[in-house]
């Protein structure tokens, strides 16, 4: 029997208790909120924690699951040959408990934006999605499955809260 492969991942949207929100910039992707892939023996938790702190200098700490949310497509990684499958995200509430801002190999620049801001900087259509639910949030966790094409679309298949 052959295991099915996904990649697991994690967004952490970091509150910093004056009303913003901390976006990095990817250097693939424009803006985003920080996350990134689990590594192997790592639970979800500490792995959005060191992404936010790998990709941002912040400290922060997981106040609770906003969304699951599942790319069901398999489409062709940045360097046009690879397959890339299907992807389950978790984003989470987070709170800056510390740290500076800084850049990393990953992030060209990194800001506290004004969380009713946020929209007119990210243009991903998947990631403004995931975003637009942490807005929508109302103490249900959101389940969305969508698929994308590209990094330019992003076609929602299913969208709930659980």
């Amino acid at each position: 029997m052959q295991f099915p492969t996904h990649i697991v991942s994690a967004g952490g949207i970091v509150e910093d208790g004056r009303g913003n929100i901390l976006l990095v910039k990817a250097h693939d992707d424009g803006w985003v909120y920080p996350g990134g892939i689990i590594e192997i023996g790592e639970n979800l938790m500490n792995g959005v924690i060191r992404e936010i702190k790998e990709e941002s200098g912040i400290d922060a700490k997981v106040s609770y699951l906003i969304s699951v949310v599942s790319n069901t497509a398999i489409h062709k990684w940045y360097d046009g040959v690879t397959d890339v499958p299907t992807k389950v995200m978790f984003d989470f509430l987070c709170k800056a408990v510390g740290g500076e801002l800084a850049t990393s190999a990953e992030t060209s620049e990194c800001r506290w934006v004004p969380k009713e801001q946020v929209l007119d900087l990210i243009t991903l259509p998947a990631i403004r999605m995931r975003y637009q639910a942490y807005l929508n949030y109302t103490g249900s966790v959101n389940y969305i499955e969508y698929v994308t094409a590209k990094t330019s679309e992003c076609d929602v298949k299913l969208q709930r809260k659980v």
